[in-house]
């Protein structure tokens, strides 16, 4: 399949972002507790289940902290550079370049899937392609966590970010009950839907979904 050109734009991006995303992106450890805690349901959910892959998992961050609570956890990230520093702050882990619109994982491989804050770049039209290789990638049972920004449909076109570099990259920014409908007609069944209204410097809302593949 021909790379959709947004996938280009991310990879390109996140390429540029790379040092200065690591050096302003908060740990884990740092994120506000409801945050925190949807990632540790997601843990506990899935652990059992076999391996779970992050998907767009940038510098590694949040697949280490899953690790840390017992996960068997590996990263796939579009971006090599991103790969890289992952792969250089946590060797002990598995980093993998990978895009989410054609993973390198085979059918029913996946205990669970972790996508936070990588779909929003998705335009709306490609996310039907992402939930459904979800879907694929994921064993009967398997459990997928969803968490990035919502909204009211808004379409944004940053050109700078991240320390000021340039950016090509868009953001989409979908309501809570178009992405849970979206899930489900891939097939996933959605448990948990958490928004976060902006506070303390945020800018917009944020969604989190907990989904599983039936059966």
């Amino acid at each position: 399949m021909t790379e959709p050109s947004y996938v280009t734009a991310v990879r390109e991006s996140y390429d540029t972002v790379a040092a200065d995303y690591t050096r302003l992106v908060k740990e884990p450890a740092e994120l506000d507790p409801v945050s925190r805690a949807m990632l540790a349901a997601f843990a506990e959910l899935a652990a059992p289940l076999g391996p779970v892959a992050d998907l767009g998992c940038g510098p590694g961050k949040v697949t280490a902290h899953l690790a840390g609570l017992g996960v068997p956890v590996f990263g796939v990230d579009v971006s090599p550079r991103m790969v890289a520093l992952a792969r250089a702050a946590y060797p002990e882990l598995r980093f993998t370049v990978g895009s989410m619109t054609a993973l390198d994982i085979a059918d029913g491989e996946l205990g669970g899937i972790l996508a936070y804050y990588t779909t929003h770049h998705t335009p709306p039209r490609w996310l039907p392609t992402v939930f459904t290789e979800f879907h694929r990638a994921l064993a009967p049972g398997g459990r997928l966590m969803l968490a990035g920004h919502v909204g009211k449909g808004e379409h944004l076109r940053p050109t700078r970010a991240y320390g000021g570099h340039p950016v090509s990259y868009e953001s989409h920014l979908l309501p809570p009950d178009r992405i849970a409908e979206l899930l489900h007609e891939a097939g996933l069944v959605v448990t948990t839907r958490v928004v976060q209204e902006p506070e303390g410097g945020a800018k917009r809302q944020a969604g989190t979904f907990l989904a599983y593949k039936p059966e």
